[in-house]
Order: C-alpha cells, then sequence, then structure tokens
C-alpha cells in the first residue's frame, strides 16, 4: 500500500498515477475523506476517553452533592466513548479496504498505456535465418514429442487442458535448466529457497495478488489457502511482521517452486504446448533493499536476467512495459521478451519489478537504522527461469533440421555433457 502521507501531501500524484494505470481515479477522493473520518473519529475517541478517565478520579473525591452529577455524567460519557469507539473503528476499515484498493505509485519514467506501449530498451542476439539454413522450424511442442520429451495429450487426459507431462529428456532438461539457474543467482549471493506453495490470506494479500489478479489464483476454501502463483509470493511474506536491521541488508533469494494459475484471462492464447499452463515451475530472485537503493536494485535484478539468457544462447529484448500493464505492486517492471521463431514474435520470459515499500506496508516489514530509526523497506522481484516456456524457447531456437536440439555450453554439466537432444525411435 501507499504512505497515506503522500496521499494528503500529493493527492495530485497519486491522482496521475490511477490514471496512467486506467484505474478508478474518484478513489482517490473517496479515500482522502475516509481518511479525514479516520482521524477526525480518533481525535474525538482520544479526547472522550481522556475526559472519562479524568472523571473516574474526580469521583472517588467528590461530595455527595456532586457525585450525582459526576455519575450521570459518566453514564453519558460512557455512550459517548462507545459510539466514538465504533465510529472510529468503522472509518478505519473503510480507508484501510480503499488503501488496499489502490495500486502502487507508478514511477515517472515509465511510458503511459495499456499492453502494447511498452518501450524497447534494448535487443540482445542474433535472429537465426531457418530459411537460409535450408529448412522450416517445428514449433516446441512437436520438438518436444519428436523427443520424447512433452506429453500434452496425457496431461489433457489426467488434469485437464494446459497440463503436460515433461518425460525423459524433458524432466532431465527442466533439472537442468533449474540448476543452473540456482548456480548462477549462488553465484550472485542469493540464498537459495524452497518455497511452499500453498499460502495464508495475509500473504497472498500482502504481495497484492487478491486485487486484479484475484481472477487467476487458485484458492481452497475449506482450508482458507491460496496456491501460489509465483514464489515472490511466500518469498514476499517470509520476513513478514518482522524489522530487520538495516546492516543485514540487502537481502536476496532464490526461490524454487511450483506456480498455479487458472489463466483465466487468457482464453484460446497458446492452448498449444507449454508456453502457458495453469502449473509450472520457476526460479525467483526476491530482494529485500532499503528505498533508497531500490532503483539501482532493479537495475541490477535485470542485469542478472540478462546474464542469465545470454546463457541460454537466446535472442531477447528488454522492454520498459507500460502503466496500464505493471501489476497492482509494481512501479516500474522491466520485461525481457526471447524471440519464438515459429510465431515470428518477441514472448515474455522474464521479468523484474521494483515495488518500492508497496508491499512491505502491506506486509509490515520493516527496516531499523541507526540514522533512520525504524521505516518500511522495499521489495523487488526478478524471474530468472519460467521454466516449461523457457524451454519451449530453447527447443525452437537451438533445433536442427533432423529434429535434435542443440544443448546450451551452460546446461551440458547438468545433462552429463551431453551437446544434442535426439528424436527418439518411432
Amino acid at each position: 500500500m501507499i504512505d497515506l502521507r503522500l496521499l494528503r501531501e500529493d493527492p495530485d500524484r497519486v491522482r496521475a498515477s490511477q490514471r496512467a494505470r486506467g484505474e478508478d481515479v474518484g478513489i482517490v477522493d473517496a479515500l482522502l475523506s475516509a481518511d479525514e473520518r479516520r482521524r477526525s473519529s480518533g481525535s474525538r475517541f482520544d479526547e472522550l476517553r481522556a475526559e472519562q478517565k479524568q472523571l473516574g478520579k474526580l469521583i472517588p473525591r467528590a461530595s455527595a452533592e456532586e457525585k450525582a452529577g459526576l455519575l450521570a455524567r459518566a453514564g453519558e460519557l460512557a455512550a459517548a466513548v462507545k459510539a466514538a469507539d465504533t465510529e472510529r473503528a468503522e472509518s478505519q476499515a473503510e480507508a484501510h479496504a480503499l488503501l488496499l484498493r489502490l495500486g502502487n505509485i507508478v514511477h515517472p519514467d515509465v511510458p503511459v498505456g495499456g499492453e502494447d506501449d511498452f518501450t524497447v530498451r534494448e535487443t540482445h542476439g542474433t535472429i537465426r535465418d531457418f530459411e537460409a539454413e535450408g529448412f522450416t522450424p517445428k514449433d516446441h511442442l512437436a520438438l518436444g514429442q519428436g523427443l520424447g520429451a512433452i506429453d500434452t495429450e496425457r496431461g489433457a487426459k489426467v488434469s485437464g487442458s494446459r497440463f503436460a507431462y515433461l518425460t525423459g529428456p524433458g524432466a532431465l532438461l527442466e533439472l537442468a535448466l533449474v540448476n543452473a539457474a540456482m548456480a548462477q543467482a549462488t553465484a550472485a549471493g542469493f540464498v537459495p529457497m524452497m518455497t511452499p506453495a500453498l499460502v495464508k490470506p495475509q500473504a497472498m494479500e500482502g504481495t497484492g495478488f487478491l486485487g486484479q489478479a484475484a481472477q487467476d489464483v487458485y484458492h481452497l476454501p475449506q482450508d482458507d489457502l491460496y496456491l501460489v502463483g509465483t514464489s515472490e509470493v511466500p518469498l514476499a511474506a517470509y520476513h513478514m511482521d518482522e524489522i530487520i536491521d538495516e546492516d543485514r541488508l540487502p537481502l536476496r533469494y532464490a526461490g524454487f517452486s511450483p506456480c498455479f494459475r487458472r489463466e483465466a484471462g487468457s482464453h484460446g492464447k497458446d492452448t498449444r504446448g507449454v508456453i502457458r499452463l495453469h502449473q509450472f515451475d520457476k526460479v525467483e530472485m526476491f530482494c529485500y533493499v532499503p528505498p533508497e537503493e531500490a532503483e539501482a536494485e532493479l537495475l541490477r535484478l535485470l542485469d542478472w536476467e540478462k546474464q542469465w539468457l545470454t546463457s541460454l544462447e537466446l535472442p531477447f529484448r528488454v522492454i520498459d512495459v507500460a502503466s496500464g500493464d505493471l501489476g497492482a505492486s509494481a512501479a516500474r517492471k522491466f520485461d525481457c521478451e526471447a524471440w519464438l521463431p515459429t510465431q515470428g514474435k518477441y514472448r515474455e520470459l522474464t521479468s523484474t519489478s521494483n515495488c518500492d515499500s508497496f508491499q512491505a506496508r502491506r506486509l509490515s516489514v520493516r527496516v531499523r537504522g541507526k540514522d533512520t530509526g525504524t521505516r518500511p523497506l522495499a521489495t523487488l522481484n526478478g524471474t530468472l527461469c519460467a521454466v516449461q516456456r523457457t524451454m519451449a524457447l530453447l527447443l525452437e531456437n537451438h533445433q536442427q533440421a533432423d529434429g535434435s536440439v542443440r544443448v546450451p555450453e551452460v546446461l551440458r554439466p547438468y545433462l552429463g555433457g551431453r551437446e544434442l537432444l535426439e528424436p527418439v525411435a518411432a
């Protein structure tokens, strides 16, 4: 959530942010009114409570003549305090509910617009010319089936559409990707983590996934637990309700977890193969830093993602995501999109977001410094490897004319030194 002081001091900035996101601007004025009622009702309660306490001290020392009047006033005060307390609680709840609906303040350098209004920051690698090589590329599913690596038919039979089995070399390739990604993250100073896939409501809400993204979240009503769509959620909640000494920062974690998404808004998109599944695996980077370090940390996360994609020998570009496509928690987000040959376009493969203190305020994670006191810190996240989607991009970009797939050098140590994945006999 945003800082209420910012809302009071610069409401126009908050309105502009909401407008850039394509969200309701009227919520700003509704929140300002609710906040004013919260503060005035709190002051009223404090005044009445102070008078009540003072009266409580006077009654035992009062004369018989005075006591009757004081007792009558005490009765009036008791009713007034109770009413003021109710009003205070209701106004606090209203203000908090409205505050949770506000997205993070969009960074001033973010391009304004919707999904297609991003700007391209940089491009890396060379897109292969398959026509010049003398063959037409196959899509990743055809390649995966030929390698005995992907089985979507049995995935659908057992679990429904958008589920898949990774078999044989597909399973080994997943493990290779996870191990190589974790090795890079560990070398960069990240603490490897295996995170829970089920979290409590406060963890999901605290990271901002029960707002605009709620339609994609799986909920288990009987247990009131949520299946995570990214290990960002348990990593953000790892230090929930804690105060961290500033000399321990930055804290950097690399979490591996299965991820679950309904993909409610993606009907008809990527129904073939493993690019958009309901269940997939991911290695996610997550950082806790002092607020003044957040923008620099965002660029560091982007550099680690670029290093990873370069090691996989994938052609990719970096985009500055537009304001209307940020997600509630992010103030700024960069996506790395790799080239998918059979679709002839770039597809998102990693993303990194600066959430400033938005998640930390919701999760009550604070930093304590000698000179700065106790304050909310900043959180950032960055996908290092969305495994199944990365696999799809690898298969298509490194395929050979005979249906085999060249293994990038970075993965070979995790595949017993294999340089090629070769088709299985029919």
